[in-house]
């Protein structure tokens, strides 16, 4: 059973940073493309970071230089470091994994996904 858990999120005021992560279990993060998404209130849920097998990331506009996605194959272990941060960042963040190796920005690609983390960024 493949099981994936957000931890990290909390309040921050706008300028700050927080480091998400995401414990993986039932699947290797090494075998898996794997994606953060968010879901900011009252909004559809958005594409944020994703990576893949190989280590290559890609990432929405609108975070772009400002997280870094990254990964721990030893502790199967993936982390969205958030620099930066704006008030329109607030949002529940969402860890998901694929059965493929590559990474996307496509939600529908993902078979795997944990219950969210809150991140809230106050100005």
């Amino acid at each position: 059973q493949v099981q994936l858990v957000e931890s990290g999120g909390g309040l921050v005021q706008a300028g700050g940073s927080l480091r998400l992560s995401c414990a993986v279990s039932g699947r290797s993060v090494t075998g898996s493309g794997m994606g953060w998404f968010r879901r900011a209130p009252g909004k559809e849920r958005e594409f944020v970071a994703t990576i893949s097998w190989n280590g290559n990331t890609s990432y929405a506009d609108s975070v772009k230089g400002r997280f870094t996605l990254s990964s721990d194959n030893a502790k199967n272990m993936v982390y969205l470091q958030m620099n930066s941060l704006k008030p329109e960042d607030t949002a529940v963040y969402y860890c998901a994994a694929r059965r493929s190796l590559s990474g996307s920005y496509i939600q529908r690609d993902y078979s795997y996904w944990g219950q969210g983390t809150q991140v809230t960024v106050s100005s």
